[in-house]
């Protein structure tokens, strides 16, 4: 049998397949493009982007922002820290780890109660059996609520014993409700358990003041900062110390604030602890002062304790117009010390205000009395005498003399620094 052969038609060549076939393989492939293309929007957006140089910069995870906000405040930049810190916790509102390193910086800060003890309260109801929550609480409430701040404490040392902070914790708390024994024994264990922990280091030096054991607490403070040589804080609790009268080292104090201002250059308080330390040397150097307490007030214009002690070294060097200023400036930024009122009365005084200088001091006597100052009443019930005595329309007039309250006890030397 002859088989025709097409000689132009190659053996291996595929057959035709039906063009619709071929149809729907584009089809298909379109799609393909299609879905990947929406799919991968962002991707390709992001990619194009960075390559014209506009892409935006990735959101940082939680632990990244944590691990540069602890960084952060190694080197001391408390608020830097704490702006990480808060980005973190929007993404993990619930991690107890970051609540706490977050509710401490919070502490390290000076914020006011109201704003850490929410901080607490989230950090127990996530982690009820963790003992930082109630550090957190107690940390939060051992200057104002010394009572509630032992019940916190109590309860972490319920979950675990060994929870040095705690103890730091109680060691204030009963030192401020007086029960100066107690502070100690509990400072002491807390020490026996961390003593390479900043806040149980800092937290001794409460107790120890109430037994004159000056230089112990010196030598805790020096050992914190030998820890973390840049926590403004700790310097701040030094200098206090340096400046109590049974230590007198305001060489030591001023070293210690001139460190601070390396620190943080703009830092308001350390030019007024200058002002104040410079004040109340044996020989005061009201030269020297003065300008500490004006650069404080340029820092900081509603820095009311500023003007309160700039006041001060205006009345004593017998500038009384300019220190009628500043304890009204004192007043005017919700500073309640009380030499805002009562020296402002003596300076009206001595300008021979009376009417001024009488209505100053009615409002000062009884706020000197609220605060159990026996001597500052003792001076004001001077003062509105002479104006009894010498001011036209004043003589005969009785001097107020209310009920003194129940005395309060003392607030612990260099109590916030």
């Amino acid at each position: 049998m002859y088989i025709r052969r097409d000689m132009n038609k190659s053996l291996f060549r595929a057959q035709k397949r039906p063009p619709y076939v071929f149809i729907l393989v584009i089809f298909a492939l379109i799609g393909g493009v299609i879905y990947l293309a929406n799919s991968q929007r962002d991707t390709i957006q992001l990619q194009a982007l960075a390559v014209l140089g506009f892409a935006p910069t990735p959101t940082p995870f939680a632990s990244d922002l944590a691990t540069r906000g602890s960084a952060l405040f190694q080197n001391g930049d408390i608020r830097g820290a704490l702006a990480l810190f808060e980005n973190a916790l929007e993404q993990r509102p619930n991690d107890i780890n970051y609540l706490y390193e977050y509710g401490q910086l919070l502490v390290e800060a000076e914020r006011p109660v109201d704003e850490i003890l929410p901080i607490a309260e989230r950090a127990i109801a996530v982690a009820p059996s963790d003992p930082r929550g109630y550090t957190l609480k107690g940390k939060a409430l051992m200057w104002t609520d010394p009572s509630a701040a032992i019940q916190a404490s109590i309860q972490g040392l319920d979950i675990d014993p060994t929870f040095a902070p705690l103890y730091a914790v109680q060691g204030v708390a009963f030192t401020n409700l007086g029960r100066w024994q107690e502070g100690l024994r509990n400072a002491e264990r807390a020490y026996e358990l961390d003593p390479q922990n900043i806040f149980v280091l800092t937290s001794y030096q409460w107790p120890l003041t109430y037994v004159g054991r000056y230089q112990e607490a010196i030598d805790y403070l020096e050992d914190a900062i030998a820890i973390n040589p840049n926590l403004v804080n700790t310097y701040f609790y030094l200098a206090a110390w340096y400046n109590l009268p049974q230590v007198r080292r305001p060489d030591m104090a001023i070293g210690a604030y001139n460190r601070v201002l390396e620190l943080q250059p703009n830092n308001a308080k350390a030019y007024l602890r200058l002002c104040q330390t410079y004040a109340n040397v044996d020989q005061a150097r009201f030269d020297v002062a003065q300008p500490y307490c004006d650069a404080a007030i340029r820092i900081d214009p509603t820095y009311g304790e500023a003007y309160m002690q700039r006041g001060q070294m205006q009345y004593a060097r017998r500038n009384y117009e300019g220190a009628i200023e500043s304890f009204e400036k004192c007043l005017e930024n919700g500073s309640t010390r009380i030499e805002c009122w009562y020296i402002r009365g003596f300076a009206h005084y001595r300008l021979s205000e009376c009417d001024e200088a009488w209505s100053v001091l009615e409002e000062a006597r009884p706020l000197a009395v609220s605060y159990n100052l026996p001597q500052i009443v003792e001076q004001i019930d001077n003062v509105m005498d002479a104006i009894t005595q010498r001011c036209p329309g004043y003589s005969g007039r009785l001097v107020p003399t209310p009920v003194p309250p129940t005395p309060l006890p003392p607030t612990p030397i260099g109590g916030f620094g």
